[in-house]
């Protein structure tokens, strides 16, 4: 089987970040390794886990998704 491609989801919204989790680790080829709720938890965590993609929300509170 080949590498999973791995995913961190940043989103302020604890649903969202739940939902898109979900949705990430149903696929066969795509894992969720974490979920920040905010850019500056998912600044470190990105560092850490060297993921393949990144979901951002747009609208956060102190930085935005952009």
């Amino acid at each position: 089987m080949t590498q999973k491609i791995l995913v961190v989801v940043v989103d302020d919204s604890a649903l969202v970040r739940s939902l898109l989790a979900e949705i990430i680790n149903r696929q066969l080829d795509m894992e969720c390794v974490g979920t920040a709720n905010g850019p500056l938890i998912a600044r470190e965590m990105i560092q850490e886990l060297s993921p393949d993609v990144i979901t951002l929300d747009i609208e956060m509170p102190k930085m935005d998704g952009i």
